[in-house]
């Protein structure tokens, strides 16, 4: 299964505790797709094409209601990627 750059990053930010947050008009329409990450701030890769392609893979799912979250087949089907953080360790 391929999976795009921008559906990578997407899954990286979920994996690390972030979630995908639907904004729906009043007729239940879903308008927009945002996901944040776990410090809150706001991932711009993330829109609503890649929200229904992460969706229809089956590699993100959301219960009672909650936010949109990675599950076993998303972590399974991550490429492993380095944490960007900077460690505090010295050489």
């Amino acid at each position: 299964m391929n999976i795009s750059r921008a559906e990578q990053r997407t899954l990286h930010a979920l994996a690390q505790g972030g979630g995908i947050v639907l904004e729906r008009d009043t007729d239940g329409r879903i308008l927009r797709a945002d996901c944040f990450t776990r410090d809150g701030f706001l991932l711009t890769d993330c829109n609503l094409s890649v929200w229904k392609k992460l969706k229809t893979k089956g590699l993100i799912a959301s219960h009672c209601g909650g936010p949109y979250r990675v599950n076993r087949d998303g972590l399974a089907r991550m490429r492993s990627q380095l944490d960007n953080r900077v460690s505090a360790r010295r050489w």
